[in-house]
This record gives structure tokens, sequence and C-alpha cells, in this order.
């Protein structure tokens, strides 16, 4: 068929003879890899009331330096992975997730207790260390068992149960605060974090087959990552997914000061925040309904240049002046939903190729688009100015930068079907 890659259809071909049956339901092991992936949400976007109240206690004087909770975690989250995955790859998934959802459980304690505002970011990146085990060998199990347009379409699954946290965070966060301030909080993700250790402890089944462990040697983890960073498709796919996350993290950053300092929605943040997260669940959602259909490539291609242009307009407003938050919540609501449609795609098609490395490939993958989108997150974040142009800007320039990596992966052409699975 033009337009494939011999080496990308010969490794979808081969990795078919790999894939095990799953000793549990579908549905209960797509639950169970979203519920992993939602404490990372969890962690994250729980936190966004409670930034005041925390740097208020711990004496925290410039406002933007209260960003650092949550800049911590993401470092500490995205650097882990790169050693959890080559550990998957030869000791098996269960293993690794157990050991680091007992240190997402006991830094999460130990954050609650933090008598300084060093100490909590000390232990946030703790928690964030803990927190990798559960990407990585989420990602990795979903490859072990599915591949092509079924692996985008229970990735959606997944993402669509994972964005339900974003929604409920916020307000389980002020919530929690009622009964014991920020502290309740880490008490509260301790608690959710040893409920999903159980049943993962108790369900989750082996996916990695013993034929597909590789050693823990130098040599072999080198190889894994070479596998990764040499396959054209997983790495441009890999920095687009980046730059599109370092948008998404540079809007988390700075989503309190936005709705709070600039529209004085100091009441509603939770709600107005909960509707962002809600439309990429539904857009992931959908995602899964048509990715049979239609194919990762033509969803995601059109999603991404729907964010360029809706990007572009944003940018465009905020640079004339001041715009209602009506508008600003339409252009805004416009692209999280573009962000269903890529994110889950993005991800398939990276990891399509890289089957018999899929733990080192997910931790590359994991670390490559955590850390690198954090920081770039970070950076916008930081460049918050009592305006909507940092953010509006570092969307489009990096709807701009995902589109050029695309288009290197896929040799100039859009919306290109590969083979009938993908």
């Amino acid at each position: 068929m033009p337009g494939i890659d011999i080496m990308d259809e010969s490794v979808a071909q081969e990795e078919k003879a790999y894939r095990p049956a799953l000793s549990i339901r579908k549905g209960e092991f797509i639950a169970l890899a979203a519920a992993l992936m939602a404490l990372n949400a969890l962690a994250i976007d729980v936190m966004l009331p409670a930034l005041q109240q925390i740097g208020a206690a711990l004496q925290v004087a410039e406002e933007n330096d209260r960003q650092f909770i949550i800049t911590a975690y993401v470092i500490g989250f995205g650097v882990a992975q790169l050693f959890y995955g080559p550990i998957a790859d030869r000791f098996g998934r269960r293993a690794p997730l157990l050991i680091g959802l007992a240190v997402y459980v006991l830094s999460s304690i130990a954050a609650a207790l933090a008598p300084s505002f060093a100490a909590l970011l000390l232990f946030r990146c703790l928690q964030g260390i803990g927190a990798a085990a559960t990407r990585v060998i989420a990602v990795s199990a979903i490859r072990d068992t599915f591949g092509g347009r079924q692996m985008a379409e229970v990735m959606s699954m997944v993402m669509m149960v994972f964005m339900v946290i974003p929604v409920l965070a916020p307000s389980l966060g002020q919530v929690a605060m009622i009964f014991g301030g920020w502290p309740a909080i880490f008490f509260l993700m301790a608690g959710l974090g040893l409920v999903v250790t159980l049943w993962a402890a108790g369900r989750l089944p082996e996916t990695l087959e013993p034929g597909m462990r590789r050693p823990l040697s130098p040599a072999s983890i080198l190889e894994g990552f070479r596998l990764v960073v040499t396959n054209r498709l997983a790495l441009c796919y890999t920095l687009a997914m980046t730059a599109i996350f370092g948008g998404l993290f540079g809007f988390i950053n700075s989503a309190q000061q936005i709705y709070v300092d600039i529209y004085g929605m100091g009441d509603w943040f939770p709600l107005l925040f909960a509707l962002g997260a809600g439309l990429m669940a539904i857009s992931s959602f959908t995602n899964s309904r048509l990715v049979g259909r239609f194919g990762m490539r033509r969803l995601s291609h059109g999603a991404m240049i729907g964010f360029l242009l809706t990007n572009a307009v944003w940018l465009g407003l905020t640079l004339i002046g001041p715009i209602p938050f009506a508008l600003f919540f339409v252009l805004f609501s416009v692209s999280m939903f573009q962000f269903g449609l890529m994110g889950a795609n993005f991800n398939a098609i990276a990891m399509e190729p890289l089957g018999k490395v899929a733990g080192t490939a997910a931790a590359v993958l994991g670390f490559v688009t955590t850390l690198g989108g954090g920081i770039v997150g970070a950076l916008i974040g930081q460049a918050f100015d009592g305006t909507l142009t940092p953010l509006a800007g570092g969307y489009f320039v990096l709807g701009i930068v995902a589109l050029v990596l695309v288009l290197i992966a896929e040799r100039g052409r859009l919306f290109r079907t590969v083979n009938p699975q993908v």
C-alpha cells in the first residue's frame, strides 16, 4: 500500500503474536488503567484551590512561586519514568507498579506534615516519583494487550475516565480544606492512592509475557532507548504531544490567576475549571467512538489544525486588548475539546511500532511529554502578566511546533491511511 513504512508495517504484524489475553474483563481493565493515571491528575488539579492558602501558611512571598507546587511534582513524575520503563521490561508490570504506589501514598502523608515550603516541594517531587510508575505501567499494559485503532480506542476510554478527575478535583480540594485545611488534601490523595493500590494488587494481571522480558543491563537499556528515539513516527509524535501538553500545563499553572485575578471568578473557579476538563473528557469519549471508523490520523490531524486556527484567533484578540470572559471561555473551550482528540491518538501512534520495548517506550514517551511539557508549561505560567496574551501566545506557538513535527513524521502528508488498523 502506498505510503506505508516497511518497518512500521512489519513491526505491527509481528507484534500481533505477543498480545496476551486479559484475565479480567476489558471494562475493569480500562477502569483500573484509568484509575492509575487519574492519580496523576488528582495530584495536580486537587491542589489548585489550595495554592493561596499554602502560600500564606508557608510564607511564600511571590505569588508565581506557588506554581512550584505543581512544577516539583511534574519534575519528579517526568524524570522517574525513565527508570520505571526498563525495570518494568525486566521484572514485569505489577511489582514496579505496587512499589511506586507505596511511594505515592507515603509521600502524600509526608507532604501533609511538611514544616516548610522547601520540605513540601521535596515531598511533592517524591510523590511524582511514585506516581510515575502508574503512568508507565498503565500505558505499557495497554500496549501489551492492544494494538492499532483498538489501542487508540482503549486509550481514549482511559483518557475519558482520566479527565473526570479534573472535573471533580478542585471541588474535592475545596471540600477537604473545609475539614482540615490544605493538609487534608494530601491525606485525601493518600487515601485514594491506597484504594487504587489494593485494587491493582488484587486484580491487575501481569501483561508482560515471560518471553518478552528484557535483561536489565546498560546495553539492553540503551538499545531500548535507541529503538524509541530512532523511530521517526515515535519520536516526532512524542515531541508533538510534548508541545500540546506544554500548553495544557501552562494553563494549569496559571488557571487560578486567570479566573480569579483577571475575571474575578473566585467562587466559580472550581466549576469553570471542571467545565474545561469535562470538554476534554467528552472529546476523548467522542474519539473512542469515531477512531475505529475514521482512524487516528484523520481525527488527530483535523483537531491539530483546528487547535492552531482557534488559538490564532485567540492570540490576535488578546493583542488588540482585553477580551470579555464569555469570548475567552468559548475559545478556550474549543481548544480543550481538541486536546482530547489529539492526546490519545498521538500517544497510540507513537507507541504502535514499539511493542517489543513497551515499558521503555512508555517511559521515554512519558519522560519527554511530562518533563518537557512541564518545563514549557512552567515558562508559560511564569510569564503570566495579568493578561491572557502569554497563554494564548503559548498555545499558538506550540500548535505550530506540533504541526511541523507531525508533517516530519508523516513525510509531509496529513490525513493519510497507513493501514486499515491505524
